[in-house]
């Protein structure tokens, strides 16, 4: 095993910012690796220099015969989305970090709040996708920005899903000579060029006091999506859907596909639950696809939506932990066959069948490929007001067919 090497942390300031025991680690090194910028700190010192272009991975290869006193340097905290947490994680044993104030603690200090109680993403090198359930309702969010999510794109990705219940703080060089920051509305940062801020910011959004933004607990009800016309009633119904979404067994980063989603109910439910995962959905009605899309901005939720007859389309989704199917055609038994195949391990597949002929079809070819079968028959009546009496009207019977592959050990999928 080699030297330790440092992780060393540094603010827009540069050496200056560095206490005494970081600069002696720097200038005692052999060997030091940054970014241009960075580096251009400590250009005086002797040891040799290595501007990070290329991957961390090729860095981790080298470092791992590296027998020199090598420092690494990054930009604020090394272990607040940073070079750190990684190069700790692939050499075990061989990392110090030593920390430094990141972006988001100046950010906070500026505006004079806490921020322990924030939601913090990071738009850095990654797709906004999926951030609208990620942060819809959190009280204030630091988001870590780049030369593409701007704080101008991101004023009007929140415009485009009704969020305008932020004000949104910029804080541009926080630490450096070049400091500013400022304090602006979703609108005024949406029609502002990209250029007008520095590419090394960041951005906190914070929900105003008088604001009330729609809140959407479990079980929307069905009027509240927009729906075909004259058609109107072509949509999971809320009791089945909530019985449908206990059934798939989602989790906080599950990665859903909702096949044949029409207006989306089931696919936007599931992006609620599922805020750290994704959903993926297809439909092969363009009008119904247009209804989707309005009711995935109603209700804050970003879902990746293709027009498509499944199983066609599905390989350009990645592998699903749990798969909704809310009817089928003649290619059920295709269909089914490409779930299974793509489903991850431990995964669910629910399946809603209103005829006896679909639920023999769909059991068969799950207990063909491998899987097991739990189908619940949901039989439910809504209350309607008849003069000043209550009457109940039934709605049409659904199977709710649950699918999980099968054990070694012969699971028959019974209760024990």
């Amino acid at each position: 095993m080699g030297e330790k090497i440092a992780v060393i942390g540094i603010g827009d300031d540069g050496a200056a910012g560095l206490p005494q025991a970081y600069l002696d680690r720097i200038r005692q090194s052999e060997l030091l690796i940054g970014g241009e910028r960075q580096l251009q700190f400590f250009a005086d010192t002797a040891a040799e220099k290595i501007a990070l272009k290329s991957g961390l991975s090729e860095l981790t290869e080298r470092l791992r015969s590296e027998t020199r006193n090598t420092v690494v340097l990054a930009s604020g905290d090394p272990l607040f989305y940073g070079i750190g947490g990684y190069l700790a994680g692939k050499l075990p044993g061989r990392v110090e970090v030593y920390p430094q104030v990141s972006s988001l603690q100046l950010a906070f200090a500026r505006i004079g709040e806490s921020w322990q109680d924030a939601v913090v993403v990071s738009a850095h090198g990654r797709s906004m996708q999926g951030l609208a359930q990620r942060i819809d309702g959190a009280k204030k969010v630091a988001l870590l920005t780049d030369e593409h999510n701007t704080p101008g794109a991101i004023a009007r990705y929140l415009l485009n899903y009704g969020m305008t219940e932020y004000d949104v703080f910029v804080g541009e060089n926080l630490g450096g000579p070049g400091e500013r920051t400022g304090w602006f509305g979703l609108q005024e940062l949406a029609d502002t060029a990209q250029t007008h801020f520095s590419p090394l910011n960041v951005v906190v959004l914070r929900m105003r006091k008088d604001a009330e933004p729609p809140c959407w607990a479990l079980g929307i009800e069905d009027g509240e999506f927009a729906q075909r016309k004259p058609d109107k009633g072509l949509i999971t119904k809320k009791e089945v859907r909530v019985l449908s979404l206990a059934a798939l067994q989602l989790k906080r980063d599950s990665v859903v596909w909702d096949i044949g989603t029409c207006t989306g109910s089931v696919a936007i439910e599931a992006a609620k639950i599922c805020r750290e995962g994704a959903v993926y959905a297809i439909e092969k009605n363009e009008g119904d696809l247009d209804n989707f899309r309005e009711n995935a901005r109603k209700f804050r939720t970003d879902i990746t939506a293709v027009h498509g007859k499944a199983p066609q389309g599905l390989e350009q989704f990645p592998d699903p932990d749990a798969v909704f199917i809310g009817g089928s055609g003649g290619e059920l038994r295709e269909l089914l066959s490409v779930c299974c195949a793509r489903l991850k391990p431990e995964g669910r597949i629910v399946l809603n069948a209103v005829t006896i002929e679909n639920l023999s079809a769909a059991a068969q070819a799950f207990a063909a490929e491998g899987f097991v079968t739990d189908i619940t028959l949901t039989q439910v009546s809504r209350s309607k007001p008849i003069l000043d009496m209550t009457r109940f009207e039934s709605l049409n019977p659904v199977y709710i067919i649950a699918a999980r592959k099968r054990t070694d050990k012969g699971e028959d999928g019974t209760d024990e």
